[in-house]
């Protein structure tokens, strides 16, 4: 699978994972959710190949003290915050540190809600599916803590989908979602934009746009030949 490597750009990995998502196509009671902002785009190509509904799960890294590159963990919406223990033990990151970080975060979280969904929460199927896509993952903090927050809201079934992952990474995965979708697991790994030949910044307006589409697409579909 390496072999794929580099992608062209996010959207060719959306493909991608599309063909290997194609049992889904039309499932009921189930939603293909982005983590903004690089993950939309693949998560829209995901969403409308298999004919699905697609939102996003805002969720944001807690960065170290003097480091917030560094992820010592993350938060997503709905969720409680997620710690990377062993990155904890060597930061020097005490309890008042965190809550500020968290905090911050929280507060751009909400920015995001706002600006994405015009402030709505988060709504997914009772009982139903979710497939979660990310444009590549290093240490996985923010799939995982948004992992944590589907799980907490009762995701029946959570699948993973992500086009780039080291293999420990993945491993760690696998034994968090119901079923994981990597196409390639390289070593040694780097940066995830190593793994694309166009890795531009995604924007918030285009995460407005992507997911503005995509709803037009559904009220059209729920419209018939009618609305068209």
């Amino acid at each position: 699978m390496d072999s794929e490597l580099p992608f062209p750009n996010r959207r060719a990995a959306g493909r991608l994972l599309a063909e290997r998502l194609q049992r889904y196509r039309g499932a009921a009671r189930t939603v293909v959710l982005g983590l903004p902002r690089g993950g939309i785009v693949p998560a829209a190509e995901v969403a409308a190949a298999l004919g699905l509904p697609l939102d996003v799960i805002i969720a944001r890294k807690l960065g170290a003290p003097g480091n917030p590159e560094l992820a010592i963990g993350a938060i997503a919406e709905g969720g409680a915050p997620y710690f990377n223990e062993e990155v904890l033990g060597w930061v020097g990151a005490d309890d008042a540190y965190l809550a500020r970080e968290v905090e911050r975060q929280r507060a751009e979280i909400v920015r995001r809600q706002r600006r994405f969904r015009h402030g709505r929460p988060l709504a997914l199927p009772e009982g139903g599916t979710v497939i979660l896509v990310d444009d590549g993952i290093a240490t996985g903090s923010t799939v995982i803590a948004a992992i944590q927050a589907l799980r907490e809201r009762g995701v029946r079934r959570l699948v993973c989908a992500i086009p780039v992952a080291p293999p420990d990474t993945a491993e760690l995965l696998r034994g968090l979602a119901d079923e994981l979708v990597v196409l390639a697991t390289p070593s040694p790994f780097g940066a995830v934009g190593a793994f694309y030949q166009d890795f531009h910044q995604v924007s918030d307006a285009e995460v407005v746009e992507l997911l503005r589409r995509a709803g037009a697409h559904e009220l059209g579909k729920a419209d018939g030949p009618a609305g068209a």
